[in-house]
């Protein structure tokens, strides 16, 4: 993976901030892309530096299609290219189909359906021949639950544009991959997920909640020359729990 260019979206924390610390520990270059906490990115950065990779911090809201453009084009003009692409950004809203309020839906979908597609389109456009691009969905795609339709709707589609954008860039030896996260324990943790965390446990065969660590050591295959011969996948990461 040295000197390959990985962007990574919403990766001043959490899973995002995991991923792109092991990509850069791995050798690569990366772009780190944030929202609002700019003092987070630029943490993330120093740490992706110490690694002795490059990265920069490059803001953009990826509900605004603008903003998804200038993303792409600062991160080729940043590094001269790119080889990776993991599209992590994405937004939680829970609530019962009866009740979910239309202004929570438009913000929804406009994040992790439109805003997914668009750095899709991107990625399609510029990731070199022989990249890699990973979406990382949720596993409650898998396991529908009470008050998750929308959020889970929102990210099926992430899966689906995956599934077919494997297809699509087959000829340039480019893979698309999807990841499923369990119920992972990072700062974003729902106080409704964190409070029923044992309940999880429970039923995890391998007995905890997920660490931001193991979804980038698996993110982290799926970009290297190892996975060269994975595209099309959705694979979990969920101890078992999916």
């Amino acid at each position: 993976m040295d000197q390959s260019v990985a962007l990574v979206t919403a990766s001043s924390r959490g899973i995002g901030r995991a991923i792109a610390s092991r990509l850069g520990r791995d050798g690569a270059n990366v772009v780190v892309n944030y929202h609002s906490n700019e003092a987070a990115a630029r943490d993330v950065v120093r740490e992706i530096e110490e690694w002795g990779s490059k990265a920069v911090a490059v803001q953009a809201d990826l509900a605004v299609p603008g903003d998804v453009t200038r993303l792409f084009e600062e991160s080729v003009a940043a590094f001269g290219g790119l080889d990776i692409v993991v599209n992590n950004a994405g937004m939680r809203a829970f609530g019962s189909i009866s009740t979910f309020s239309v202004e929570d839906l438009d913000r929804l979908l406009a994040v992790n359906v439109k805003g997914t597609f668009l750095a899709l389109q991107q990625a399609a456009n510029l990731v070199r021949d022989g990249g890699r691009i990973v979406n990382i969905s949720t596993g409650h795609t898998k396991e529908p639950s009470q008050r998750v339709a929308a959020y889970g709707g929102s990210k099926a589609a992430m899966e689906y544009f995956g599934h077919v954008l494997a297809k699509e860039l087959g000829n340039r030896k480019i893979t698309v991959n999807v990841v499923l996260p369990g119920l992972t324990d990072t700062d974003g943790l729902s106080p409704e997920f964190r409070a029923n965390a044992d309940a999880f446990i429970a039923r995890t065969p391998l007995g905890r909640l997920g660490r931001p660590e193991d979804i980038a050591d698996v993110v982290a295959f799926l970009a290297s020359d190892d996975a060269r011969w994975v595209t099309g996948q959705t694979i979990a990461a969920a101890g078992g729990l999916i």
